[in-house]
Parts: structure tokens; C-alpha cells; sequence
């Protein structure tokens, strides 16, 4: 009975692509098309930001130009796409279309790319929504991943452990020193969940890294409340010099 409902169900709703909503053998994939499109980071990267970069092998602590720059709070980071073709048009999906199945095979994306900086140990943290954002958009996208993530590799999820103590502009068009300052003290661990990040790694959670800004705000908290290594990883990285 459940294989033929199960079958009734996939004659009147067929496997969708995530990307452009054509016709897929299976859930959460990909048609072929949109999977030459995504733009996936394999490869040498660099071990801070997740940036891909030239050459071949996995080289210990490779940098990208700009991580050589700007210090990151964090220990490492990783992204599993470039923000660009169908991994822009997903991210943003998730993030204003109410597209939460594409939160699964992003965790799947996710895990794969950040498996270099998981232990048993690892506390999965999302980025968090400011209040009056989150009741606009009724959900936060980053706890989604985090939340699929965890299922995927058995990590435990604090999803409610950051809270932004203050609104801060739309980032889009600022530059790397202005996002920086708008995000600079408005990120904090929540009281009742520090004892549960206290002495423990931490991998924080984003759909987008752009400059770096709304991560290193997180991490700061997270070093403040006793983290012992903080890493980073995205679902979507913005391409250098952005």
C-alpha cells in the first residue's frame, strides 16, 4: 500500500530539479544542465575562507591573496559553491522563496566541504536572524542548513545559541570596511546556551560568505564564550575581491 501511494504521489508531483524545476530521475537533484551550471568548489582551496584556488593537491593552510591580508578570527573555513549560475539562484531560493528542500542536499553540499573541519565534539551553530527579520521572513535559512547538517553527520545543532542584538542594514553594495563596521558587537551568545559552548568546537553555518563580516562578528562571540576552536562554512562563497 505505502509503494503504491508512494507511486501515485510521484505520478501527480514528479521529481522536480532544484534550480529551474525540470523534470529529475529522483528528489533534491539536479538536472544536468544545472548541474554543469553549478558552479561546485572542488580542488585545492583556500583552508580559510574556502576560496578555490590554482594548482592541484591539499596543500596544509594554502591561503588565497586575501586571507593573506585580513587575519580571520576563525581557524578555517569552506564554502561548496561559488555564488554564481544555478548555486545564486538556489541560495536565494532558500533565502526569500520559502525553498526549505533545498536545505537537505545543500547539507549534503555542506558536509562534504566542511568535513575537514568537523570532530565528533563539534557544536553546528547557525548565523541568526535579527527578531524583527526573522518574523518577516518566518524562517532563518542558515538554521535550516545547520539543522540538515547535523542530521547528516550526527553533530549537535544549537540553533538558538547567536542572537543579533541589533537590526543592521541590507550589506549588498558596501564595501568590505563598511560591512564590517555595521556588523562590528551586534552578534552574541545566548546566556542560557553557553555552557554548551564552552570548551567545545564550534563549525558556524551561512548560506553566503561575502567579505567575511557576519562570520567573524560570530566567531568573536563564540571566543568569548569559551569556544575552543571556531571554524566556518558556507553553503555559497561570493568569488575573490568581492
Amino acid at each position: 500500500m505505502a509503494e503504491r501511494l508512494q507511486t501515485a504521489i510521484r505520478l501527480i508531483y514528479p521529481p522536480a530539479c532544484l534550480a529551474c524545476g525540470g523534470r529529475v530521475d529522483s528528489d533534491f537533484g539536479l538536472c544536468g544542465p544545472c548541474w554543469t551550471e553549478t558552479p561546485f568548489i572542488t580542488g585545492l582551496v583556500c583552508d580559510a575562507c574556502g576560496t578555490p584556488l590554482p594548482g592541484e593537491g591539499d596543500r596544509d593552510r594554502a591561503l588565497c591573496d586575501t586571507c593573506l591580508r585580513v587575519a580571520r578570527p576563525w581557524a578555517r573555513g569552506r564554502a561548496a559553491m561559488l555564488y554564481s549560475g544555478s548555486a545564486r539562484r538556489m541560495v536565494l531560493a532558500l533565502k526569500h522563496g520559502d525553498r526549505h528542500d533545498i536545505a537537505r542536499p545543500g547539507a549534503d553540499w555542506l558536509a562534504r566541504s566542511a568535513a575537514p573541519l568537523l570532530t565528533p565534539d563539534t557544536v553546528i551553530v547557525p548565523v541568526p536572524l535579527h527578531t524583527l527579520r526573522l518574523l518577516r521572513r518566518r524562517y532563518n535559512q542558515s538554521a535550516l542548513l545547520a539543522l540538515a547538517l547535523g542530521r547528516q553527520t550526527g553533530c549537535t545543532v544549537l540553533a538558538d545559541a547567536l542572537v543579533r542584538t541589533a537590526r543592521t542594514p541590507s550589506l549588498d553594495g558596501k564595501t568590505r570596511e563598511e560591512r564590517f563596521a555595521a556588523l562590528d558587537g551586534t552578534i552574541r551568545v545566548t546566556r542560557s546556551r553557553r555552557d554548551r559552548i564552552a570548551g567545545r568546537p564550534v563549525l558556524i553555518v551561512d548560506d553566503v560568505m561575502t567579505s567575511g563580516a557576519t562570520f567573524a562578528a560570530a566567531t568573536e562571540a563564540m571566543h568569548e564564550a569559551g569556544a575552543t576552536e571556531v571554524c566556518v562554512a558556507a553553503l555559497a562563497r561570493v568569488g575573490k575581491d568581492a
